[in-house]
């Protein structure tokens, strides 16, 4: 087990976790907001996890509120929104901040093993900047549904700007090649 499996985590619901429960699993984990123009990804990730879970993927859901406000909800709000309104039954966690000075071990980890994010291009990055977002690290999260995927060893095999889908070629083969 990896140092990235012993980080305490909670699920959504509260309960305590790790990302060692799902340890032998290809994870995917995904910083995720119900109030952000991306949000609409969650059917896509819910659609990759029931495709693929049975050969053992996990997507993982990790409500952060890091970016303009768009995750604001209590985790049972989260919980209901995701359920209701996208049918996620992929394992959801509790909130955490993916960057600043609060930002969590997960990510601190997440990061470290993987500073830079595959694009498919620097036009997401562009748009950002147009609204006058920017990073002070060229390492930081972008914005939400930025994906990390660590393979079965729990080590970090790649990471992906919001703009990857969930059905984006390069993330499916990168999935299919760790599975």
């Amino acid at each position: 087990m990896t140092s990235i499996d012993t980080i305490p985590l909670k699920k959504l619901d509260g309960t305590p976790a790790t990302l060692g429960d799902w340890s032998g699993d290809v994870r995917l984990v995904v910083n995720v907001a119900s109030k952000c123009g991306l949000t609409p990804q969650y059917e896509g990730l819910e659609k990759l996890y029931k495709s693929y879970k049975d050969k053992g993927l996990t997507v993982m859901g990790f409500p952060a509120n890091n970016f303009r406000g768009q995750e604001p909800g209590t985790e049972a709000e989260i919980a209901t929104f995701c359920s209701t309104s996208y049918g996620v039954t992929f394992p959801m966690f509790g909130k955490i901040s993916v960057k600043g000075d609060d930002q969590h071990p997960l990510y601190q980890n997440l990061i470290a093993a993987q500073p830079k994010a595959a694009a498919k291009d620097d036009t997401f990055k562009k748009r950002l900047a147009e609204y006058g977002i920017t990073h002070e690290k060229e390492s930081d999260v972008l914005w939400n549904f930025e994906k990390f995927l660590i393979g079965r060893d729990g080590h970090v095999i790649s990471r992906f700007s919001p703009d990857i889908t969930a059905d984006d070629p390069m993330l499916v083969g990168a999935i299919e090649k760790a599975l």
